[in-house]
């Protein structure tokens, strides 16, 4: 079996699954094949400093890392990877800071992962790339000479051409995909927004399905929908931080049903939106109020940056405003919590709820759908209301699908899932499990390195040219 390399902006220790993320999908085949690991190691040093890579064993997986100095960080990290890329992969050319700048730094930074992680690779390596920060990362291992198998997954959304041809130099940040020999992407949607843009900008010319040739190359290209690890999840589940939730959850609220939301604090979630939709609900239904709370959870996320700290206030002023309307001496319908919660407890939480609320305004999955439903009593399972816009929508179409941007549908959704009858929610959490797990992250991380393996590998007289 070739040994699993992994390349993402940050790292984790693939023994400490209960973090979650990446860790949990990639730690089995990591173990197995001795694998790999290199990334950013989170600290910002001086750029005179030695930029030497730090090797830390973690069992039989070896964890390599870079520093990157202020100027590449804020370049790299806060300027083109989430000033440009963010946004606008989540359709929000508003939100987009297209200084010419930023892009010299993220090149840079890709420069400099490759150059670092070259030495490390042996010739029968796979390699995986994770995320937008690394997308030229495989242009600059061709251009030194790395003809190993190389995969690209895009955790985000992919915006349709016209969005995406809004980035100044968009060109070469999709030629930059040629370079892999698979990219994966997490919803259908995705997959056609990229079959789109490189026929119609770029010209390929398409071969069989989802493969398409240009500047000089070919590329393979698949919808690989990420799931959780349901296994995994339900001893969480079972431990005692999340029982001890559940219950205090129950003793504190045996009068009401919970709703709850889960989210980092970002303007692709839809916060205020769904804020709005709560309002909407309590307004129209005066007879649901005092048994109805929500729970929302935003942790802190970039609040450095102007667009967090705007959304940071008005989802306060929405909160504190729908209090003082609606609350009373006995009853607050929204609990807002403005830090990270566990994630030991929030199994917990998800059970103690009636209802969660996903509302993406745009999301590539969303996990906490899929965690919500896991964590279910499956004989007094709670609702799920789905947004429309997460990728997660594609494979669970039996929660309540809403347009977020439809306050009163929203608020429609609302209530009917807090009167569902147990027979209705019975069977829709039923159907909605079996997807989560067919498709979970074991099948989504097996999936993409199969379809790697068989991708059809470039002719070995191609070269590739520094972009």
């Amino acid at each position: 079996m070739s040994r699993l390399v992994v390349v993402s902006n940050r790292i984790a220790d693939p023994r400490q699954t209960a973090a979650g993320g990446l860790a949990v999908a990639l730690a089995e085949v990591l173990n197995s094949t001795g694998g790999l690991w290199f990334g950013w190691s989170g600290k910002i040093v001086d750029a005179t400093e030695d930029d030497a890579v730090h090797v830390q064993q973690a069992g039989p997986v070896k964890l390599l890392m870079v520093d990157l100095s202020q100027v590449d960080h804020d370049a790299f990290y806060l300027g083109y990877s989430n000033g440009v890329l963010w946004p606008v992969f989540h359709y929000r050319l508003d939100l987009a800071d297209f200084d010419a700048g930023y892009i010299g730094g993220y090149r840079r930074v890709n420069q400099l992962f490759a150059r670092k992680l070259l030495p490390f690779l042996q010739p029968d390596d796979v390699i995986w790339v994770h995320d937008y920060h690394l997308i030229p990362l495989a242009a600059e291992l061709r251009a030194l000479g790395c003809k190993q198998r190389i995969g690209f997954f895009l955790h985000i959304p992919l915006p349709p051409p016209m969005i995406l041809a809004a980035i100044p130099g968009h060109d070469w940040l999709i030629r930059a995909l040629f370079a892999y020999d698979l990219v994966g992407f997490q919803s259908r949607q995705d997959l056609r927004h990229f079959g789109d843009y490189v026929e119609s900008e770029a010209k390929a010319q398409p071969l069989e399905e989802h493969r398409w040739r240009a500047f000089g190359r070919t590329v393979q290209a698949g919808a690989f929908p990420i799931g959780i690890d349901v296994q995994e999840f339900n001893e969480l589940a079972n431990g005692s931080d999340a029982l001890e939730m559940y219950e205090r959850m129950k003793r504190e609220y045996y009068r009401r049903k919970l709703l709850v939301g889960v989210d980092r604090l970002d303007y692709s979630k839809g916060l205020p939106q769904r804020m709005r939709a709560f309002r909407e609900f309590l307004t129209k239904n005066p007879d649901l109020r005092s048994s109805a709370t929500l729970i929302q959870i935003a942790s802190p996320s970039r609040e450095n940056v102007s667009a967090y700290t705007d959304i940071l206030h008005e989802l306060e002023s929405l909160c504190g405003s729908i209090n003082g309307n609606f609350g009373d001496l006995d009853w607050m319908p929204v609990r807002y919590i403005h830090r990270t919660v566990a994630r030991a407890r929030l199994p917990g939480l998800y059970r103690a709820s009636r209802v969660a609320l996903v509302t993406p305004l745009r999301d590539g999955m969303n996990l906490v759908a899929k965690e919500f439903l896991a964590a279910q009593d499956e004989e007094d399972p709670g609702v799920l209301v789905l947004s429309r816009f997460a990728g997660a929508a594609e494979q669970l179409k039996e929660a309540l699908l809403v347009n977020p941007y439809d306050t009163e549908g929203t608020a429609a959704a609302i209530q009917l899932a807090l009167q569902m009858p147990l027979e209705e929610r019975r069977h829709r959490h039923q159907a909605l499990m079996r997807s989560v797990r067919q498709f979970d992250v074991h099948w989504w991380c097996e999936s993409f390195l199969e379809a790697l393996g068989q991708a059809q590998a470039e002719e070995k007289g191609t070269s590739w040219l520094r972009l």
